[in-house]
């Protein structure tokens, strides 16, 4: 069952990054990440922009865009970002696959 919010911890970890980095994220693109708050006030991200900030991680960390620059190809080019994306996920699914099987040999 998939969740329909994500925290900001949870973000973290599926990107990889830490906590204080997703909340700048969030407050540095408020055109492509709208997070909800709960009756607490904490933030609540979806679906969608989780998949936002995996791609803000990949711009930024892995292609080293400035955030000016990743906003512009977030605006422009987002077809080829999101392929990018997930390619990215899906090799990291792979290589942590063969790093189980590598433990249980």
């Amino acid at each position: 069952m998939e969740k329909f919010f994500y925290t900001v911890g949870e973000v973290a970890e599926i990107i990889g990054e830490s906590t204080s980095l997703v909340r700048f994220w969030a407050n540095e693109f408020p055109k492509f990440i709208k997070p909800q708050r709960n009756a607490k006030g904490n933030r609540l991200f979806t679906k969608e922009d989780v998949e936002i900030f995996k791609q803000l991680h990949l711009l930024v960390k892995v292609e080293g865009l400035t955030l000016e620059g990743a906003a512009k190809r977030l605006k422009g080019e987002k077809k080829g970002v999101v392929n990018k994306a997930r390619v990215l996920e899906t090799l990291k699914g792979i290589r942590q696959q063969l790093e189980e099987i590598r433990r249980d040999l």
